[in-house]
């Protein structure tokens, strides 16, 4: 089956989209990639998002052409992706407004915004899509949720495997080996800390809005990192907290930034000197590659080799702190396996869809904490489809 895979991260920098094929087993499935595109999203529209994600208020009314928008650029993404029109399912992940993880005798909640029956009806095609949600409904953190797609698209190999994703947050999945004792281990995943919310927050405030992000990291290169403090804030409770544990811009956003510049202005006056700019995006660079370097030494897994996908594993001064500071393994591109660096989450939705398609269940209780596992996501249905055999689904 053709499907298309639909992503808008924590960034909230655009959408990516991929076209791709699964037959065979379920669990194990012949895949391939067949097309990708990226479709970023206005200036205007990844600031409104930002700033809602942040708590800012706003009306009703902005919150529904908010949604109106998002699922237009998600189409936007789904055409350039499929011009032909050559999918039979799309699975859309939305975009995540704010999300709440268990905890304190309160369930996990989340919010990803999306007009799912208006996207049905933009492509002609039925949509999957609000996959967190039967998770959360079970008492899981609802996220991270690719794992288990990690799991079923990859090869396992002689001993543990690490995957990283390094969006706007960062997140790992480590994938059992293929012999020996772990080999019957269940599959792990967490979201570990802030990758790309920090930094590009840091950037637009430097630059003044004149810069998205430190392309390629070429302005943290230039300056010097603080390790005392990145060691002070490696023991902060989430950090220090154990799997299962999911996060994003509520806890790693503008409020978080501005402490961690806080903390750095200090430091910089004590010796004497205002903050530069370079030295503070050094210092949240390799505070990224601490967070991560920090879990893996936490985990009882010993992984080979850490796959890096996502917008900053172009960033290459983030990239030569994880070779730094993860001794031991090998550190390079998951791109090298086949899967691009913005393909690997929208690969992961088209699966997750699938996967709903026959009734299998998409989300990990070793990774999520749920009581069980389920099948992901609701479908809505063009309503002027026709209903053959085979095709769609009936309408509930």
């Amino acid at each position: 089956m053709r499907v298309l895979g639909l992503m808008s991260g924590t960034s909230a920098d655009g959408v990516d989209a991929v076209l791709a094929t699964f037959a065979g087993p379920a669990r194990r499935p012949r895949w391939r990639l067949l097309n990708r595109a990226s479709h970023p999203y206005p200036t205007d529209l990844q600031r409104r998002l930002t700033a809602v994600g942040q708590g800012q208020a706003c009306t009703a009314a902005d919150l529904l052409e908010l949604g109106e928008a998002i699922t237009e650029h998600q189409a936007a993404a789904a055409r350039a992706c499929d011009p032909h029109g050559l999918a039979t399912l799309v699975g859309c992940h939305g975009q995540t407004l704010w999300h709440r993880p268990p905890g304190d005798e309160r369930r996990g909640n989340s919010w990803q915004l999306l007009q799912g029956p208006l996207l049905a009806e933009l492509l002609q095609r039925p949509v999957v899509f609000d996959f967190r949600a039967a998770d959360l409904a079970l008492g899981g953190q609802g996220a991270p949720l690719v794992p288990a797609a990690d799991a079923a698209l990859l090869p396992a190999i002689g001993g543990w495997r690490a995957l990283l994703n390094l969006g706007g947050i960062a997140n790992l999945t480590l994938l059992p080996p293929a012999a020996g004792p772990d080999r019957r281990e269940p599959v792990l995943g967490w979201d570990c800390g802030p990758a790309n919310t920090l930094l590009d927050l840091a950037v637009q405030q430097f630059s003044g809005g004149q810069q998205r992000l430190d392309a390629g990291g070429a302005w943290a290169s230039r300056g010097q990192v603080n390790g005392e403090r990145i060691s002070q804030w490696l023991q902060e409770p989430y950090l220090q907290q154990r799997p299962p544990k999911s996060t994003g811009r509520e806890l790693f956003g503008q409020a978080d930034l501005q402490r961690r510049l806080a903390d750095l202005t200090r430091d910089a006056q004590r010796s004497g000197a205002p903050l530069e700019p370079a030295d503070a995006l050094a210092t949240l660079t390799a505070f990224t590659a601490a967070v991560v370097a920090q879990d893996l030494d936490h985990t009882t897994a010993a992984p080979l080799e850490l796959l890096v996908a996502g917008g900053g594993a172009r960033n290459r001064q983030l990239m030569a702190e994880l070779r730094r500071r993860c001794r031991g393994l090998r550190v390079r591109p998951l791109a090298e396996l086949g899967i691009g660096d913005s393909d690997r989450e929208a690969l992961a939705f088209a699966l997750l869809a699938w996967w709903h398609r026959l009734g299998v269940s998409g989300s990990l209780p070793s990774v999520t904490g749920a009581r069980r596992a389920a099948v992901l996501g609701v479908c809505a249905v063009p309503q002027d489809a026709p209903r053959q055999s085979g095709q769609l689904p009936p309408r509930s």
